[in-house]
């Protein structure tokens, strides 16, 4: 299975479980106010999940993370317009994004590592839009 269809099939995933909102442009929101990648990942240490982030872009086996966990990281107000976006409940996009982030990240740092110089998700998102038109 390729980068794209791993990706696909995760946010295929999340829409499917009841979402009717736009996953893709959640993710691309939620980058772009976190500073890309690496801002998201130092979000992720700043609240004492560095670990549980770092696990998601080691070779290793996704640590898992909570609804509560990602409500923490992100705070009430962020998690609020993404539930706006998404259509549903704060809850119900904190478990959406629980299970949806550390297989994206996971999947967008396979060598191990974030690559510098860029931001591997938000390019990822927009290759999958691209994908996904055609």
């Amino acid at each position: 299975m390729g980068l794209l269809d791993g990706i696909g099939s995760m946010l295929g995933g999340a829409q499917a479980g009841g979402s009717g909102g736009d996953i893709m442009a959640v993710a691309q929101q939620l980058l772009g106010q976190a500073g890309g990648l690496e801002g998201l990942l130092k979000k992720f240490q700043e609240n004492g999940l560095g670990e549980v982030a770092a696990s998601w872009v080691g070779k290793g086996q996704n640590l898992p993370i909570s609804a509560e966990q990602i409500q923490k990281v992100l705070g009430n107000e962020q998690m609020a317009a993404i539930a706006s976006k998404l259509g549903v409940d704060p809850q119900q996009a904190s478990t959406q994004l629980a299970q949806m982030l550390p297989g994206l990240v996971d999947k967008l740092t396979p060598d191990g590592q974030v690559a510098q110089g860029g931001d591997l998700l938000a390019q990822g998102a927009n290759l999958l839009k691209g994908f996904m038109r055609s």
